[in-house]
C-alpha cells in the first residue's frame, strides 16, 4: 500500500501529493513530452523508467551531427516566444534557461519576395500595443485598424481563413505566416480557436511575451541533455532502444508492457505515461480515438555562414522557405504545411529556398552550398476542426493508471513544443491525483 504522501509544491508553483513509497511510473517515449512528465513525477518523489524507442532522446526536438555536412545540426527549426509558460518553467526546471539567446527586445525581421520590401516589426514590452499606432514600426502598407482583425479570433470556430483572411496587407504579410508556422496548416483548413490560443499567449500578452528565442548550441543542448542529467540525479532511469510493441489491459488498468528484450509486469501502484506519436498510441490501443490527419514539415540547413542583425531569424513572405535561421556555420529553412510541395524535387527545393535565404541575407554566395534537407511527413496533426475533435485528454485512454501526453493530445494549443511540454505536466498530474 502507498505511504500517505506529504503536500509538496512543484517547480510550477502548484500543490502535488509526494509519493512516499507509490509504485513505479514506466514513461513511454523520451520527447519532450515524455521528459516533461518524467520531471514533473521526479520532482514529487515518484520512481520514474523512461523507455524511448529510438536510439537518441528528445524525438523530433534534437540534434544530431551531420556527416556530409560535417557539423552538428537539429532535427528541425523551433522558435520559442518568451510568453510560452511551459517552455520556461521546463528550461528553468533544468536549469538550462540562459543557453536560449534572442534579441532584447521584442523584434521580428521581415522580407517580401514579391517586391524586396523589408521591414522590422516592433512591439511594446507592455501590454498596450502602441505599435500599432507608429508606421515604422508595423508591418508596411497597413494601419492601425487592421490589426483589429485580430479580435474576430475570439469565438470563431471556423478556420483562420474565414475569420480574418479578408484582413489585407496585415493578413498576407503577419497573420498569414503566423498561422501557418503555429499551426503547421493552411488557413484555409486551420481551426481558428487554435489561433486564437497562440494569439492570446503571445500577441494577446503584450510584447514581453513575445521575446524571440532560439537555441545557443542546438535543441538536444538547450532542451535534452539537461534533462537527462536533471533525471539522473533524481534517481529517475532513461532506457534507449527500448521499443513498446504491446500493452496488456485488466480490469480497467494497464497490466503489463511487452519490449522486445522481455515483459514488464505492472503492479497494483504502478502506472504508465504513455508519451508516443499519435499512430503508435492508436496502435497500442485500438479503442483509443487520435488525430488522423498530419502535415509535414520541410527543413534544410545549409553549410554556409552568414551575419545576424538584430534577431537570429528572418521571417520570408511570398517565398518557399518561411523562416531563415542563422547558426554558426549553418543557414537553416524551414517549411511549414509542406504536404502542398510532397511532389517537389529536393534539388528544387533546395534551389529555390537557397534564393530566398540570399535575398534575406544578400552578402550570402551565389553557389548553393551543401545542404541537407529533412523531411517529416507527419510532423505535427493537421489542426483542423476535425482533427480537433479526435484529441483525447490526458485521462482518455480510460484506463485507470494510464495518462496519454503528446502535443496530440487535447492541449488546447496546436502541435508545438509548448502543447508537448503541457501534454507531460498534465498527464503527471492526472497519475498523481489517482494513484
Amino acid at each position: 500500500m502507498e505511504e500517505a504522501g506529504l503536500r509538496h509544491t512543484d517547480a510550477d508553483g502548484l500543490t502535488v501529493a509526494s509519493a512516499g513509497k507509490a509504485g513505479r511510473v514506466h514513461v513511454i517515449g523520451a520527447g519532450l513530452a515524455g521528459l516533461s512528465a518524467a520531471m514533473v513525477l521526479a520532482e514529487a518523489g515518484r520512481d520514474v523508467t523512461v523507455h524511448e524507442a529510438g536510439p537518441q532522446a528528445g524525438g523530433r526536438c534534437r540534434s544530431y551531427f551531420d556527416r556530409e555536412l560535417g557539423c552538428r545540426i537539429d532535427n528541425g527549426n523551433h522558435l520559442l516566444l518568451s510568453g510560452n509558460p511551459g517552455a520556461m518553467r521546463y528550461l528553468n526546471r533544468i536549469g538550462a534557461r540562459a543557453t536560449m539567446v534572442g534579441p532584447k527586445t521584442p523584434v521580428f525581421p521581415f522580407i517580401d519576395r514579391a517586391d524586396g520590401a523589408r521591414w522590422l516589426l516592433r512591439l511594446d514590452r507592455g501590454r498596450i500595443p502602441f505599435w500599432i499606432f507608429d508606421r515604422s514600426r508595423r508591418v508596411p502598407g497597413t494601419t492601425w485598424r487592421d490589426y483589429l482583425s485580430l479580435l474576430r479570433l475570439r469565438g470563431a470556430k471556423g478556420s483562420v481563413a474565414e475569420a480574418i483572411g479578408d484582413a489585407g496587407p496585415v493578413y498576407r504579410r503577419l497573420l498569414e505566416p503566423l498561422a501557418i508556422a503555429g499551426l503547421n496548416t493552411m488557413p484555409e483548413e486551420a481551426y481558428a480557436p487554435l489561433m486564437q490560443a497562440i494569439v492570446a499567449q503571445t500577441l494577446g500578452a503584450g510584447g514581453a511575451a513575445c521575446l524571440p528565442l532560439v537555441p545557443a548550441e542546438g535543441l538536444s543542448e538547450s532542451f535534452i541533455d539537461p534533462a537527462i542529467a536533471w533525471l539522473a540525479a533524481r534517481g529517475a532511469s532513461v532506457g534507449l532502444g527500448r521499443r513498446l510493441t504491446a500493452l496488456d489491459r485488466a480490469d480497467g488498468r494497464a497490466s503489463a508492457l511487452h519490449f522486445a528484450d522481455g515483459v514488464v509486469t505492472l503492479g497494483s501502484e504502478d502506472a504508465v505515461v504513455l508519451a508516443v506519436p499519435a499512430p503508435v498510441a492508436g496502435g497500442l490501443l485500438p479503442d483509443l480515438t487520435v488525430p488522423d490527419a498530419f502535415q509535414a514539415i520541410a527543413n534544410i540547413h545549409f553549410r554556409a555562414e552568414a551575419r545576424p542583425a538584430e534577431a537570429l531569424f528572418t521571417g520570408v513572405v511570398g517565398g518557399l522557405a518561411e523562416w531563415v535561421f542563422v547558426r554558426p556555420g549553418i543557414v537553416s529553412v524551414t517549411i511549414s504545411a509542406a504536404n502542398r510541395w510532397a511532389a517537389m524535387p529536393n534539388e528544387e527545393m533546395a534551389a529555390r529556398c537557397w534564393a530566398d535565404c540570399r535575398a534575406a541575407y544578400p552578402a550570402l554566395p551565389a553557389a548553393m552550398p551543401a545542404y541537407r534537407l529533412v523531411r517529416e511527413k507527419r510532423a505535427t496533426f493537421a489542426a483542423t476542426a476535425l482533427q480537433q475533435k479526435r484529441r483525447p485528454a490526458a485521462s482518455g485512454s480510460g484506463l485507470a493508471n494510464l495518462a496519454l501526453a503528446g502535443d496530440w493530445t487535447d492541449t488546447g494549443l496546436p502541435s508545438t513544443i509548448e502543447g508537448s511540454i503541457l501534454s507531460g505536466e498534465s498527464a503527471a498530474r492526472m497519475l498523481m491525483r489517482h494513484i
